[in-house]
């Protein structure tokens, strides 16, 4: 398998294709739409909610908090997370310039 050559596009290819990852596995859309619901959370809560054992909820947290999509606060002997508002805002701004791109209606392809 090749070694992807991020530094050959631009940053916000780079961004776009960081933040699909996200959305890459069913596990990790559920927990950032339960913690959209609680707006905090403590990962034990996610445990409960989405069913998988406390390392698999606990390395899609790491997943989604190296992304920046999520913050974790630790309280006592649990860490509590919650959605990156700012970096959610700034995802969906790429995300919807990236999506509303529109195919020319003369381009006669396939």
């Amino acid at each position: 398998m090749g070694v992807t050559k991020s530094e050959k596009f631009s940053e916000e290819q780079n961004q776009i294709a960081n933040i699909s990852k996200a959305f890459a596995h069913p596990a990790r859309v559920a927990i950032l739409q339960q913690l959209f619901k609680m707006d905090t959370c403590i990962c034990g809560d996610l445990v409960a909610e989405i069913g998988l054992a406390q390392p698999t909820i606990s390395q899609h947290l790491k997943e989604l908090k190296n992304l920046g999509l999520i913050k974790g606060n630790v309280e006592g002997t649990s860490v509590c997370y919650c959605i990156n508002k700012e970096v959610w805002e700034t995802f969906k701004e790429l995300f919807t310039a990236f999506l509303n791109q529109d195919l020319n209606s003369k381009n006669q392809c396939c």
